[in-house]
Order: structure tokens, then C-alpha cells, then sequence
């Protein structure tokens, strides 16, 4: 049995993977990679406190919404800094959250979003799209 777990360890497809995880791993502690997750974690965090600190807590929709998507949005950038060769697969998801965060004034809370409501989410969302795609890049360029 020890000499099956041994031979498995040696197997082609086995050693590609780890070969190509170490590729993400190197490419997430380059320092832009880590500024880049370390800004998506901080846009992460302003997206959930965003109703408190731009005073739309009346709009309880859009409130939860951005509690939700900035903490799902912190929590990927957590993921990327930590463990990238493993969480690589959805970093896609992160300029999505962006897109989400751009549009969701106008979807979720309809017509009644005030102009600082609206500004915030765009420029939020915008930021986060951006470090979203900085993030898929980092990676595709160190591996491709």
C-alpha cells in the first residue's frame, strides 16, 4: 500500500499540477500581487461599511447587499494572498462583485438611491473591478 501512495506521488499529472501551483503560488508573492489583493481586500471592506460611512442605512436592501458582496469580495482577496495556486479558478468572480457593485443602486434599490449612494457603489465597484482584473492577470502573466 506504502509503495502505491509513493509511486502516485511520481505520477506524471501529479507533478504537473504541483509545478504549475508553485507557478501561482510565485506569482502571488511577487509585491504587486500583493498590493493588489491587499487594495481588493481593503475595496472589500469599504463595499460592507459603505451604508454607515456614506449614510444609507435607510435603503436596508442595497445595505445588506453591499455587507454581502464586500465581505464575499474581502474574503476572495484573503484567499488570493494566502493560498493563489489553490483559489486561482474563481479570481474571475472579483470584477463580477465590481460590475455587481456598479449596477446594484439602480437594481436593488430601484429609482430612490440618492446621488451619494450612486457615487459610492460606482467608484467602489469600479475599483473593484479593477484590482478583479489586475488580480487574473497577475496570475496569467506569471504562468502563461
Amino acid at each position: 500500500m506504502a509503495t502505491e501512495a509513493m509511486n502516485m506521488s511520481l505520477h506524471p499529472d501529479i507533478v504537473e499540477l504541483r509545478a504549475k501551483h508553485e507557478k501561482y503560488e510565485l506569482a502571488a508573492m511577487e509585491p504587486a500581487a500583493q498590493a493588489v489583493t491587499g487594495l481588493m481586500f481593503l475595496t472589500g471592506l469599504y463595499i460592507a461599511i459603505s451604508a454607515w460611512v456614506v449614510g444609507f442605512t435607510r435603503f436596508p436592501t442595497l445595505t445588506v447587499n453591499n455587507l454581502i458582496v464586500g465581505i464575499t469580495l474581502a474574503v476572495l482577496a484573503l484567499g488570493c494572498a494566502s493560498m493563489y495556486g489553490r483559489i486561482h479558478g474563481i479570481v474571475w468572480v472579483a470584477p463580477l462583485i465590481g460590475v455587481w457593485t456598479i449596477i446594484a443602486p439602480w437594481v436593488v434599490s430601484g429609482d430612490v438611491a440618492h446621488t451619494a449612494t450612486i457615487w459610492s457603489n460606482v467608484v467602489a465597484g469600479a475599483v473593484a473591478l479593477l484590482f478583479g482584473l489586475g488580480s487574473m492577470a497577475l496570475g496569467m502573466r506569471r504562468t502563461g
